[in-house]
């Protein structure tokens, strides 16, 4: 059966499907490898496990308790974030913190201990996690917390869903008082500018994060806008319609010579002069639409064409943030081989307790690229070399290529995870690594 990433790269055959369909089934392991599969939205190979099986979670897709009164929800794992939001912003309630998309799991947000806009903040999804119960392939259910079997605790948190599969967790949810936010947008020309702009509104703003224009060169490199916004805490304010946005579909993949360095080019230029209007800058927008945009657009990743396309997330320490940004974006206007869909943010000082947590205290870059064979993994070779000069490390969520040596460079934890993690879990990335 053909299980994909989002990414579409690589291909994978030969990968068997089971799905869990209730919390104490008990045939999971009769076939070996296995590994705990949600929505496929992980970008490279981690949710992959060529000739092994996944365990489908989408039937594990239950609520438990919700506490309304002090915002604590328990459901299984395989809830998608957009299930949750749709029962807990009635209340009051949202989740603290959001990625991307709302199309993940519970169990994904939490074996890949995602971030959001606010981590300065708020940190990471595992943070947030009051505990979980955890199947390991010998039949073994554990009850996990920071107090309670602390170290599989740790490992699972942004453990890549190598220690076991999670049935179901309990999350502590944060008040609102309106499901809008306030959102103001500042054009910056060049990195400097981005990170004062976001050192002065952190102070201020609860979600900030940048769109980065990877393709422009001269008096124009460097340049993005940065997205700063709080939820009201006035709910009169809150519009009383919402907009309805037409949702979009990709019907099939399309050509690849429709991604090339001029139209990348052309959007990024409209996409700057939109942004950086005077109407533009301070706006009232729903929780949907300014955390969700491309959810909007189905099956956006089929832009990229049949080959897929591959995403480079990196984090790098502030102390060498500004020198090794900047030689990643001219190797990048350099290559050719540009990114539309950018995204630049500072992480916060917050300590996961995820082992494997990809955060650290510094700037994030996250940029997605049309997957054109060796000449890519060329280009992403390059940038590891200058993100290891810089201290910094690679998001195994987003990978679909980094060597063994560079991770465990990156994650000088690794070997204290190998403790914990389930002999008979596997993918197609821990095998990449051949990590034993």
């Amino acid at each position: 059966m053909m299980v994909n990433s989002w990414g579409n790269y690589p291909k994978c055959q030969n990968i068997k499907r089971q799905y869990v369909s209730w919390r104490d089934q008990s045939d999971l392991f009769n076939e070996l490898p296995v590994l705990p599969y949600g929505m496929g939205r992980s970008y490279g190979d981690s949710c992959l496990n060529a000739s092994g099986v996944v365990l489908d979670t989408k039937y594990l897709n239950h609520m438990i308790a919700f506490n309304e009164e002090h915002g604590v929800l328990r459901c299984e794992a395989g809830v998608t974030l957009g299930t949750v939001l749709k029962l807990i912003t009635k209340k009051g309630w949202m989740l603290p913190v959001l990625p991307g998309t709302k199309f993940v799991t519970v169990g994904g947000a939490i074996a890949n201990d995602i971030h959001g806009k606010n981590h300065h903040v708020s940190g990471t999804f595992g943070c947030h996690v009051k505990q979980f119960e955890l199947l390991r392939s010998n039949g073994d259910r554990l009850i996990c917390s920071a107090t309670k079997n602390t170290k599989m605790y740790q490992a699972t948190i942004g453990g890549l869903g190598l220690t076991g599969l999670i049935l179901w967790a309990e999350i502590q949810l944060k008040p609102i008082v309106s499901e809008y936010l306030e959102v103001d947008a500042l054009p910056f020309n060049g990195l400097e500018e981005f990170i004062k702009l976001s050192t002065e509104g952190m102070k201020q703003y609860e979600y900030t994060a940048a769109w980065l224009d990877c393709q422009s060169k001269g008096k124009r490199f460097g340049r993005g806008i940065l997205f700063q916004g709080n939820f009201l805490k006035n709910a009169s304010l809150s519009p009383k319609k919402s907009k309805r946005i037409r949702k979009k579909t990709v019907p099939f993949p399309l050509p690849s010579f429709v991604l090339n360095r001029y139209s990348i080019g052309a959007f990024s230029q409209a996409y700057y002069l939109a942004n950086a209007r005077e109407s533009c800058r301070h706006q009232i927008v729903h929780y949907d639409s300014h955390f969700f945009p491309l959810d909007n657009v189905h099956q956006w990743n089929l832009i990229y064409g049949k080959k897929g396309f591959v995403q480079y997330q990196c984090a790098v320490p502030f102390e060498n943030a500004l020198m090794t940004l900047t030689s990643l974006l001219k190797k990048i206007t350099q290559s050719g081989q540009g990114s539309f869909l950018s995204v630049i943010k500072i992480l916060g000082d917050i300590k996961s307790p995820g082992l494997l947590s990809f955060p650290m205290p510094g700037i994030t870059l996250a940029l997605d690229f049309p997957f054109r064979g060796k000449k890519t993994l060329t280009l992403l070779n390059e940038l590891d070399v200058i993100v290891l000069e810089g201290k910094g490390r690679v998001y195994p969520a987003k990978d679909a290529r980094m060597s063994k040596e560079t991770f465990n460079i990156y994650y000088p934890k690794l070997n204290e995870f190998m403790k914990e993690k389930d002999p008979n879990f596997s993918s197609s990335f821990w095998r990449r690594m051949n990590i034993t």
